[in-house]
């Protein structure tokens, strides 16, 4: 079914549109929604697209758009764990910016407990707002920086499953991410296609934080929306005391 065809002969009202290609673009990943996640859904891009006009939360704006290439997008890590909707696990979403893939996956798996984290308190402050809005009793939104996190015992090594789509090369986001795992967690970043320079620079990092490369899954994104990739990662021993390195330094000069 083509985008205007659900425009013009569907949907009636923008929620009903909305719902339709929620719908039809979850079928990519065999997911369907409730009545109730179809709401929070809704209600969630309503209160993004309001915020932005006052806040820098997202570049991307229009209906579908937000749909496929948040949405959907964040919930394409079931492309890599197929069982999530089964677990019980902890996970921390490090720099989640406007709550993604954290706030999707919170709606999606009400079972799994988060933890979403930005260096940026205004942005936190809204993921709160949204928790509470949509009823999310799932989530737990820390302002704080990943290098000084990490070093909280609270946080060190807490968590079954980190996740990230900030924009960092691989060798940076291993180091603030894997210290947040458990050994045999799972870590996975978030890529475009293009990736495989990143994962040859990324080796020795892996090796000094306890991870190794378990699984590579690439995929396109519905209507031709991009080319993805999800880095599976295993943590096989403890990320050393010292990792990660004080605030800047792991973007500054990352480990290779």
């Amino acid at each position: 079914m083509q985008r205007q065809e659900i425009n013009k002969e569907c949907a009636k009202t923008e929620r009903e549109y909305f719902s339709l290609w929620m719908r039809e673009a979850l079928q990519s990943l065999s997911l369907r929604l409730t009545e109730r996640q179809e709401a929070q859904f809704y209600r969630f891009y309503e209160d993004l697209i309001e915020k932005n006009k006052v806040m820098n939360l997202t570049g991307i704006t229009e209906m579908h758009a937000v749909i496929v290439k948040h949405f959907v997008d964040s919930l394409s890590i079931v492309k890599a764990i197929s069982d999530l909707g089964e677990k019980e696990w902890r996970v921390i979403d490090i720099g989640t910016g406007a709550g993604f893939p954290g706030i999707p996956m919170a709606i999606m798996w009400p079972k799994l407990h988060f933890t979403l984290m930005d260096s940026l308190n205004k942005r936190i402050a809204f993921i709160q707002e949204e928790a509470a809005r949509l009823e999310l009793k799932n989530i737990e939104a820390v302002h704080s920086r990943a290098e000084d996190l990490a070093k909280d015992s609270s946080y060190r090594e807490q968590y079954d499953l980190c996740v990230s789509r900030a924009v960092a090369n691989l060798s940076t986001l291993s180091e603030y991410c894997l210290p947040f795992i458990h050994k045999d967690g799972t870590f996975i970043p978030f890529k475009s296609g293009q990736v495989e320079e990143e994962r040859r620079e990324a080796k020795k990092a892996l090796s000094i934080l306890g991870g190794v490369e378990d699984a590579i899954i690439r995929f396109s994104l519905p209507e031709e929306e991009g080319e993805r990739c999800l880095l599976r990662i295993k943590k096989i021993r403890a990320t050393p005391q010292k990792y990660p390195r004080k605030a800047g330094l792991p973007a500054k000069e990352p480990l290779r």
